[in-house]
């Protein structure tokens, strides 16, 4: 039996926590944070029956590390599926359908070849998924491979206002193996648990409970350190350990672990990311009447992504009130990261109005904010060369983030995956 740390109580340290404990090792996992979840993680207002995401989430059919985790620690019943309406913003119509085969091949802004062409591609890339031939597509951007696969006019239509309202100067970077990422792992169906992400992020603490692990909240780490013994762990108190596995970002694992080797930490300074921040306004009545998610064009717009939660999931479990998160990726620096909720508010306000001519102010009975400076990686052309192995340098340390998931995006489901495969790694040792 060895004694484990793990930091970070999200999705991928509570899955790694998790196969580690079942081995019959002795895990701790420390959580700066006063819950479990991490950028899953919830928020319960006055009046609600379940808790609501801080950061927007859904998972997809396809989610097959998650679904296998949430069957094996007998949390599927908390599971459920919908089919929520997803679409664009358009300023002549107002919002477009766009997540479905029939809204696709009936685009109104493409001509009927252009349509097909846009439709051929996403088949294309789903072949790809099947045969798994995708890394070829990491040695050219996105936009260049978009416009021909695609074509240009559907680039500049559907693809460009999203790829450039997530990745803002990073756009030209972005390699092609992310797109077809995003096409190739997503259903149109999408899943949500009773009680919020929060409480499958809850089962799944009481299942590492269960195995006899530990979990620490409001714990964050300040240092990792090496010494004879085996890992010093400082936080609100001082552990040693056989082997540490983290969870963080890159920046603070450079931070907290001062001998990791500068050839090392070099790789971390180059992995690049951007932030999140999101506003969540309860209202009285409906903003979107029927649309779940809308990809706004941010030259029009202050921010990229509008959705309004209560059209996939029932009002009542939240007193009754319409919830729309109005979200945003931006960098750290940008001024959203340092305006309050109130001014924030008043700066998006004329955008719900051009939404909902109806809305008015006093529709607003909620608001919360919450921002977070590692969100989204940026994946430039051949990422793969650039991505840290999950050991690391330093003898009984891994490390596992959303930095290394590539070719796939962020998401509860991958995080899941890194953390189990971190743990076989270490187990393996």
């Amino acid at each position: 039996m060895k004694t484990i740390a793990v930091i970070g109580a999200g999705f991928a340290g509570l899955s790694a926590a998790y196969d580690l404990a079942c081995a019959g090792h002795k895990v701790t996992v420390y959580e700066a944070a006063p819950q479990v979840g991490g950028l899953a993680a919830g928020f319960q207002a006055e009046g609600w029956d379940w808790s609501l995401e801080k950061f927007y989430h859904h998972i997809f059919g396809s989610d097959k590390a998650l679904l296998d985790f949430i069957k094996e620690i007998r949390a599927d019943d908390l599971l459920f599926f919908n089919s929520p309406v997803s679409g664009q913003w358009d300023a002549q119509r107002g919002s477009i359908e766009i997540g479905g085969i029939i809204p696709l091949l009936t685009y109104p802004h493409l001509s009927v070849f252009n349509r097909l062409r846009n439709a051929t591609g996403g088949a294309w890339l789903k072949f790809l998924a099947i045969i798994d031939r995708w890394q070829h597509l990491e040695q050219t951007t996105a936009e260049r491979y978009i416009q021909k696969l695609m074509g240009k006019p559907a680039y500049e239509a559907m693809w460009k206002p999203v790829l450039e309202g997530k990745f803002g100067p990073y756009t030209p970077e972005v390699n092609a193996a992310w797109f077809w990422a995003r096409i190739a792992s997503r259903t149109f169906k999408l899943g949500y648990f009773r009680g919020g992400f929060q409480a499958l992020g809850e089962r799944m603490a009481e299942a590492v409970r269960q195995k006899g692990g530990t979990i620490r909240l409001n714990s964050p780490v300040q240092e990792l350190r090496k010494i004879e013994q085996g890992w010093l762990v400082i936080s609100n108190d001082q552990a040693i350990y056989d082997q540490v596995l983290s969870t963080t970002s890159p920046g603070l694992l450079k931070r907290m672990t001062p001998d990791l080797p500068t050839s090392y930490t070099a790789k971390l300074d180059q992995l690049k990311s951007i932030g999140a921040v999101v506003l969540t306004v309860a209202l009285k009545q409906s903003l979107t009447n029927g649309m779940y998610w809308m990809n706004m064009d941010k030259k029009h717009f202050p921010f990229l992504a509008l959705v309004e939660h209560t059209q996939m999931i029932d009002r009542r479990h939240y007193g009754g009130q319409h919830l729309v998160y109005l979200g945003d990726y931006l960098e750290p620096s940008h001024e959203y990261f340092q305006l309050s909720k109130e001014e924030l508010l008043e700066r998006f306000i004329p955008s719900l109005i051009k939404v909902n001519p109806q809305f008015k102010p006093d529709w607003v009975e909620g608001v919360w904010l919450h921002r977070e400076a590692y969100a989204q990686p940026i994946v430039p052309v051949n990422h793969s060369q650039s991505i840290p192995a999950l050991k690391t340098p330093l003898e009984d340390l891994w490390w596992a983030s959303m930095s290394q998931v590539y070719p796939w995006d962020r998401g509860t489901n991958f995080a899941v995956e890194i953390g189990r495969r971190a743990a076989k790694e270490m187990l393996s040792k």
